[in-house]
């Protein structure tokens, strides 16, 4: 009975690790990504990225932002601009993004695509708000792009970025990241 409860397991382990290692392969076939011309991973961003207040005097330029190896179930994109050294006890949310159309591989820096939604920041705002890292301290931001498993969120109008975050989250199918840092500043 023992050798037999064994050797069913063993079985049933080896399935196991068989299919999980074949979802794998076939999850990770073609590489979701994201980049920008105007930074790689780990760089520095440039001034002109920053935001023009709290000292700092940049143009509050978003970089372009191009991915590419979306899941084919993705039916839509939402993005995130995060802070996690910001002195708040929970980082600083800077842009967020949803309803991006699937046909979508870009932003530019000008403008966001027709149907997409920006919602409310840490600001209290929606739009896209550059960094401004206080003086003396270097900062990580992060551009996160969500592939979304709804065309539509429907976040309620007025919502805060952290219910908005909340609807990104649960409707996430899969996600890919670049970050850059900012700072010292003097």
């Amino acid at each position: 009975m023992k050798k037999t409860l064994l050797t069913c397991t063993i079985i049933a382990l080896s399935v196991m690790t068989a299919s999980s290692t074949y979802a794998d392969v076939k999850k990770s076939a073609t590489k979701f990504t994201i980049e920008s011309p105007r930074f790689k991973e780990g760089d520095k961003i440039k001034p002109a990225h920053f935001w023009n207040q709290f000292g700092c005097s940049g143009d509050n330029v978003r970089p372009q932002l191009n991915w590419s190896g979306a899941p084919e179930d993705t039916k839509s994109f939402a993005i995130t601009y995060y802070d996690k050294d910001a002195p708040t006890g929970s980082g600083f949310w800077h842009w967020v993004a949803y309803d991006i159309p699937v046909g979508t591989s870009r932003i530019i820096p000008t403008k966001v695509p027709k149907g997409t939604i920006e919602a409310n920041t840490d600001i209290g705002k929606p739009g896209f708000f550059a960094p401004c890292p206080p003086s003396g301290r270097v900062h990580t931001y992060t551009f996160t792009l969500h592939a979304m498993s709804t065309d539509k969120l429907n976040v309620p109008e007025g919502a805060s970025g952290a219910i908005s975050r909340f609807f990104i989250e649960n409707n996430t199918i899969a996600k890919t990241k670049i970050s850059a840092t900012a700072g010292p500043r003097k």
